[in-house]
């Protein structure tokens, strides 16, 4: 089977490689965006869309990351339905109410309220998010480094993300990644899937009742300042591959060829299914290594495990770290990946390998309009267990963070600044 070689990310830096020393340079005194803030809710699938936009736009050196963090514990797991700023206030309440008395372990739990480290981002630490603060460092610190990169992603970041722009409008950029429902206009940029939209479609008005259709966002068609995606942003760029292959050399070059890693999300429906198909493929793989996500149920993974310990074809990650996803990403020659996980799908069909979706017929609402998608661009097909592994084909790898690179360098443009 031949490698299929991956696309190059975008350029980095300025002419020559060389960095431009002052924030204005040239006749047209364009200002300079050289550092990003991120904002995160804490889910690594969010915070990782950020971070995928943010190394595409050659930032990742130059990055400072927020996150956004709920009370935990006690009867705060019942209030995350709550805007985060009233759930604060309702737990600060509580436990001056409530303290030295039967009732505290109640109100506060037991696991400590803390901003959790960046490991499961490839940071050594991350703040808690501080509206003034971010607005403070971005005017304080414009004349001598230039505008501010904003990108927030997640429910929770809505409220610090439009906050920002709105005190700060002046001195920052802000991207909020994924359709925040309402009042588009407090963000310099939104990027969200295509097929937040389907509610629109024809398809979309068809499935919801007449009843529920004024509840049902988005009501507008995407405007002006809205990007549209195919699936999830990621960083599985093809730099970060070739560095993944690089670590993962030793433990996944020696596998017998054709490598099949098997990706499961969280359906609960599919393990047998899955079993029956993967024993009918095994005889056209030469190895084959499956993963499980953070969604995936207790009770998946282990019929998983029972069914497939000690096979000498096939190795399942125990959780443990190092996680290989990225090395697993840079040396498959296919995947199967379940069908409810956006980023798994939108990760795997980065590289341009064969991607096999399991699950299809239980998406329902957009979900089933974003495999739709993926099956007219011919990037996936579904695994059904009569394939050959060993028969490779491609397509047009997906490069979402790219083509969201290039909108927002045109947007920065538009207000006089450039990203350097």
């Amino acid at each position: 089977m031949r490698p299929i070689r991956l696309p190059e990310p975008p350029g980095v830096g300025g002419v020559g490689g060389m960095e431009t020393p002052e924030i204005f340079t040239g006749a047209a005194a364009t200002v300079v965006v050289r550092r990003a803030v991120v904002i995160g809710n804490g889910s690594p699938g969010a915070e990782n869309q950020c971070l995928g936009l943010v190394r595409a736009l050659g930032l990742a050196d130059h990055l400072t990351l927020y996150r956004v963090t709920r009370p935990q514990g006690g009867i705060n797991e019942w209030l995350h339905f709550l805007p985060i700023s009233l759930h604060k206030l309702i737990d600060q309440v509580l436990r001056h109410f409530f303290r030295n008395t039967r009732l505290a372990p109640v109100v506060e739990g037991r696991k400590p309220y803390r901003v959790p480290n960046g490991g499961s981002v490839g940071l050594s630490s991350v703040l808690e998010a501080d509206t003034k603060k971010i607005v403070a460092v971005a005017r304080d610190t414009f004349d001598k480094e230039g505008p501010t990169l904003i990108v927030a992603c997640g429910w929770d970041t809505i409220s610090y993300s439009s906050s920002i722009r709105h005190l700060a409008s002046g001195n920052v950029f802000v991207i909020q990644v994924q359709h925040p429902r309402s009042r588009l206009d407090r963000f310099d940029l939104v990027v969200t899937p295509h097929h937040d939209y389907y509610a629109l479609t024809a398809g979309g008005q068809q499935e919801i009742p007449r009843l529920f259709r004024r509840w049902i966002t988005p009501q507008e068609p995407p405007g002006r300042n809205v990007v549209l995606t195919v699936g999830a942003l990621h960083q599985a760029d093809s730099a970060a591959l070739r560095l993944a292959a690089i670590a993962w050399h030793d433990e996944l070059a020696p596998l017998p060829k054709p490598l099949l890693i098997v990706n499961i999300g969280g359906p609960t429906n599919l393990a047998r299914q899955l079993i029956t198909s993967m024993y009918n493929v095994l005889d056209s793989c030469g190895s084959v290594r499956v993963s499980f996500s953070r969604r995936t149920p207790r009770k998946v993974s282990d019929i998983i495990f029972k069914e497939f310990a000690g096979h000498p074809k096939i190795y399942i990650w125990d959780g443990e770290e190092p996680n290989p996803h990225m090395g697993h990403l840079a040396w498959a020659d296919a995947f199967v990946v379940t069908a409810d996980s956006i980023s798994m799908l939108s990760e795997a069909c980065s590289t341009g390998k064969p991607v096999y979706v399991i699950g299809t017929e239980y998406c329902k609402w957009k979900f089933s309009a974003f495999h739709k998608t993926l099956r007219e661009r011919g990037v996936v097909r579904p695994f059904t267990g009569l394939e050959d592994i060993s028969n490779s084909w491609s397509y047009p790898p997906l490069n979402d963070a790219i083509e969201v690179a290039t909108r927002v360098r045109e947007a920065i443009a538009e207000r006089g600044w450039s990203v350097g």
